[in-house]
């Protein structure tokens, strides 16, 4: 759990510091944009790394139990992460889904997080989705707060509904190939009976 925990103060953490704007200015105009992008992208990989092998090993050696899901909370799971697989491809392609959600990639961690929370009842779970659920709560408002209206559409119009299919196309293809190959494979972790 020494791992998982290290990998989410480390992921979220240099993602959190995104919301401090001074601060994150002033590290830009020390080291410069490039470097800090640089560093930036370092300790997210870390993070992401330390996170896969923290959660992996508690999952095998300490897993603690707290509630026992029921079985329509998978299901509902299962449809709520097709919607941030959408959500996550909208992010990059402007539309009428993201101008009506604003900040895509936000919604899309949100939905997923409490995806897994709904269908996981265990300590381990509990700590990395929430953590995930929460920040992206945070960073959602610290955006709120911000002027960036011109960064994220403003109020123009959005793109015609060309990009908004392609969002649905191509998070649908990727939701599918993660439920059925890539889940068991990378995470470990069957999402489906067959899969297993």
């Amino acid at each position: 759990m020494t791992l998982l925990v290290l990998g989410l103060v480390l992921f979220l953490g240099t993602h959190s510091f995104s919301m401090a704007r001074g601060a994150r200015a002033a590290l830009i105009g020390r080291t410069g944009l490039g470097a800090f992008k640089g560093l930036y992208s370092l300790l997210s990989l870390a993070g992401i790394v330390l996170i896969a092998i923290g959660y992996g090993q508690y999952r095998e050696s300490s897993y603690v139990p707290v509630w026992d899901p029921p079985v329509w909370s998978r299901h509902l799971a299962l449809l709520l992460v097709l919607v941030a697989f959408v959500c996550f491809a909208a992010a990059y392609l402007p539309g009428h889904i993201k101008h009506r959600l604003k900040h895509p990639m936000l919604a899309g961690v949100k939905i997923w997080a409490f995806a897994h929370l709904l269908a996981n009842g265990d300590l381990g779970s509990i700590l990395l989705f929430g953590s995930f659920l929460a920040w992206a709560v945070a960073a959602r408002i610290s955006v709120k707060r911000r002027d960036v209206a011109a960064q994220h559409g403003g109020t123009a119009a959005p793109a015609g509904w060309r990009n908004d299919m392609l969002a649905v196309a191509i998070g649908g293809i990727a939701y599918v190939a993660f439920v059925l190959w890539l889940h068991p494979r990378v995470i470990g972790v069957p999402v489906l009976p067959m899969g297993a």
